[in-house]
């Protein structure tokens, strides 16, 4: 029996007690008998027909199309919704949305200015396939080369609300300078009155955690491979002197392939040699126990060994089903001190002897014990087999392949973007267009001249960023420095004084600061590390 025709065994069920012509018909009851056709030119018109039903009496429920009372029909909406939630989403076939666009768009595929900045204008935006606390992502398509890409959104008016302003800029600037296989790397971006706008690698396999709550059982290889990746994106984040600070299973994103890259740099920092952080980042179960002491007794501060401590935490809860220790967010500070220090972990006696040494090098409470570099990691002998320029160069087969005929996401995103979003993007011209001709009057002035205030100078201080052109500069360059050594040089001494007119001119971080505390507990945030 298919799911289709279980569904409808239920709700046949559910709709036991109710009667009608056509439902009884459904459950398999005996139609009613048909009249002798009509003859022509002797029967009254109407002769042969089934009889009419009868009226709805005043104040009988209201009946629909398929014979259903208001009331089934609402339960039926709310059992489908769940079951919604509970199953994966339905399937998202990328051929049909390739053929679509492409009879729609390749005859005449637009043509951009390439001095121009790319803008939203260069988009066509697919479906939303995600959320957080304050952004959500959606899939693009951009509209010249007919790439695929997630874009992310965020509101500027609300970032400056909840104080996130520095974080979004301290991820542009992050991003903007790294790159990796293993990363989910930035590509294009951009702003516009209403939002700021980033751009990123797609990667249709989702991400961890949608795994465990599909219940999906990873096997022991897939895991080891995972492990394997992310050590070699943490140790790249480590020589760009970046602390992730927020490494768990969702912020690990599946390609189709089912490899694993590392997304989310909100809250990642950058710490210079010799430099360690001291803020209190994070999510507390995946938190390493230097953190909550700096916090507390304000020590000497934590540096990227917090970043192994995570992963270590991934690894043990994607293989496990839960994580090593008993945390959560509404936990105190000082009652998680106490626990690091009474309580140790438990390991399943089924794993390699192997493995569990390694898990214990990176759940080490002490962080100068504690594996943190790729180095490290591979005098394991847990990984002594590993051929890691293969992993680097994506030839190891993964152990787990998400199925690439479904979308890997909860499937109300969609929903609540089309229905509940007050502000969607696919209104975003309309709107835009009407806020820019309220700009004059007297009343959108003085509504709030202080928000204003912040979102002029947040208007000023975004960083727009374009990978592609920057590449296509790259590669020019290397061919003119290999033409002539001399205009290499020249090229260098003009990037010291000042870079060329094409280059974006960063502000000094000071500078940035300072332009960003004029507004005050608004656009300002803690600036520590």
């Amino acid at each position: 029996m298919c799911e289709r025709e279980r569904e409808r065994e239920r709700e046949r069920q559910t709709d036991a007690g109710e009667k009608c012509p056509r439902a009884e018909r459904q459950r398999g009851s005996p139609p009613p008998p048909a009249r002798p056709p009509a003859r022509a030119g002797s029967d009254p018109p109407g002769y042969g027909k089934a009889p009419a039903e009868p009226p709805r009496p005043p104040g009988a429920p209201r009946r629909c199309g398929r014979c259903c009372s208001d009331e089934t029909r609402a339960r039926r909406v709310l059992r489908r919704a769940r079951n919604a939630r509970c199953s994966p989403a339905p399937m998202f076939h990328w051929g049909k949305w390739k053929k679509r666009m492409g009879a729609n768009s390749s005859s005449k595929r637009p043509v951009f200015d390439e001095k121009e900045d790319v803008n939203f204008d260069h988009f066509q935006i697919l479906r939303a396939i995600g959320k957080g606390s304050f952004g959500k992502v959606c899939i693009v398509q951009k509209r010249d080369t007919e790439k695929m890409y997630a874009m992310k959104y965020m509101n500027k008016q609300q970032c400056i609300e909840r104080d996130e302003v520095r974080n979004v800029f301290r991820e542009l600037e992050i991003l903007q300078e790294i790159e990796h296989v293993f990363l989910v790397n930035l590509w294009y971006s951009f702003q516009d009155e209403e939002d700021m706008f980033m751009v990123v690698d797609l990667l249709l396999g989702g991400d961890l955690r949608y795994h465990l709550q599909q219940n999906v059982q990873f096997t022991e290889d897939a895991i080891k491979l995972y492990l394997c990746e992310m050590t070699l994106a943490l140790d790249y984040l480590q020589s760009q002197h970046i602390i992730h600070r927020d490494i768990k299973p969702d912020n690990i994103l599946l390609d189709e392939q089912g490899h694993a890259h590392l997304t989310d740099f909100n809250i990642a920092t950058i710490i210079k040699d010799g430099e360690r952080a001291t803020a209190l980042a994070g999510t507390k179960p995946y938190m390493a126990p230097e953190i909550f002491h700096s916090f507390v007794s304000g020590g000497t501060g934590y540096a990227f060994e917090v970043d192994w401590w995570s992963l270590g935490v991934t690894v043990f809860e994607v293989l496990r089903g839960w994580r090593p220790y008993d945390i959560h967010a509404s936990n105190s500070v000082e009652s998680l001190i106490q626990l690091f220090s009474t309580v140790s972990v438990q390991y399943s006696s089924t794993w390699p002897k192997d493995l569990v040494s390694l898990l214990r090098k990176l759940l080490t409470v002490n962080p100068e014990h504690r594996f943190s570099s790729l180095a490290q990691m591979q005098t394991s002998p847990y990984l002594s087999d590993v051929n890691w320029d293969a992993v680097y160069e994506k030839k190891m087969e993964a152990g787990f392949v998400p199925n690439k005929g479904r979308l890997h996401c909860d499937p109300t995103f969609e929903l609540e973007e089309m229905i509940l979003e007050s502000r969607p993007l696919h209104k975003k011209k309309k709107r835009l267009a009407k806020n820019r001709s309220r700009d004059n009057s007297k009343d959108s002035q003085s509504e709030n001249e202080y928000l204003q205030e912040c979102l002029e100078v947040v208007q000023q201080e975004f960083m727009i960023f374009n990978r592609e052109k920057l590449k296509k500069r790259q590669e020019e360059g290397q061919c003119e420095g290999g033409a002539e050594g001399e205009g290499e040089g020249e090229a260098e001494e003009e990037v010291e004084t000042g870079g060329t007119e094409d280059e974006e001119t960063e502000p000094e971080p000071e500078a940035e600061a300072s332009k960003l505390s004029m507004c005050g507990s608004v656009c300002s945030s803690p600036g520590s590390c």
